[in-house]
């Protein structure tokens, strides 16, 4: 039997917790006890823990949720979601890049985890989040470029006009970029209009996109559009995504990488 980490079960419950109370809008301990086999007393712990990240709101007996349908979950709760999958993505991605490259790397979970990736390559790498830059800040061989902006709290993606104009006057080989969500209709989109904007500067500012998504994004749409499909060179996605979705990609002109 595999082992189970007490650290992966955790974070699934909290997962679990959170999509119930977003779904339902308030859902009571008892109830959340019962949906994920823990005991209430964990249950009220999760919440605290869930409320500290303003992720719901805790009530006497149960909790609320903070959280729209269309908005995106905290960075802290999506870091560790899904992270084996991530690093593959992201190795496929660093395998599609050559060394003495320049290469911007967009905010978001997973390309924090292509950032990781990059560390022991020689390349010049501008990471749009403080995540990625504080990953690469050690990194020996990478000529790091920090550009200006607002960093947005908890995500501290690089945002606003400074960020924009740091891309605007940079010209790179590759750009990686993230996405809330991504099909052959709607194309490439974000939850955050700023974030959408610096994405649309980054694409601008490269020769060759790739985007990267797990199986999840692929046919999700969120709200701020950010490029079609057909303006992508690559998707690196995981093995779960539906062929019909990939097909479609493919169909658009892009290339579709499947890890």
């Amino acid at each position: 039997m595999p082992h189970i980490s007490r650290a992966s079960t955790n974070r699934d419950r909290l997962r679990q917790i959170t999509e119930a109370v977003r779904e339902a809008g308030r859902v009571g301990v008892a109830e959340l006890a019962e949906l994920t086999g823990a005991s209430e007393m964990t249950i009220r712990r999760d919440l605290e823990a869930l409320a500290d990240q303003g992720v719901l709101e805790r009530y006497r007996g149960g909790a609320r949720s903070l959280l729209l349908r269309g908005e995106e979950p905290p960075f802290a709760l999506r870091e560790q979601e899904g992270l084996e999958v991530k690093r593959r993505i992201a190795a496929e991605v660093a395998g599609l890049i050559a060394d003495g490259e320049s290469v911007v790397v967009d905010s978001g979970t997973t390309c924090l985890e292509v950032a990781r990736a990059l560390e022991h390559r020689r390349l010049t790498v501008m990471p749009l989040s403080l995540h990625a830059v504080h990953a690469l800040s050690a990194a020996h061989q990478v000529t790091l470029l920090v550009p200006g902006g607002q960093p947005r709290p908890g995500e501290l993606a690089l945002t606003g006009q400074l960020t924009t104009a740091s891309l605007a006057a940079l010209r790179f080989d590759t750009a990686v970029i993230g996405c809330c969500g991504l099909s052959a209709a709607d194309g490439l989109t974000a939850y955050d209009l700023d974030d959408a904007a610096v994405k649309r500067a980054a694409i601008a500012s490269a020769r060759r996109v790739i985007a990267v998504a797990d199986a999840a994004k692929l046919s999700r749409t969120a709200l701020a559009f950010v490029t079609p499909a057909a303006a992508l060179h690559a998707v690196v996605t995981d093995d779960a995504a539906a062929d019909e979705e990939t097909d479609a990609l493919a169909a658009a002109g892009v290339t579709v990488r499947k890890v």
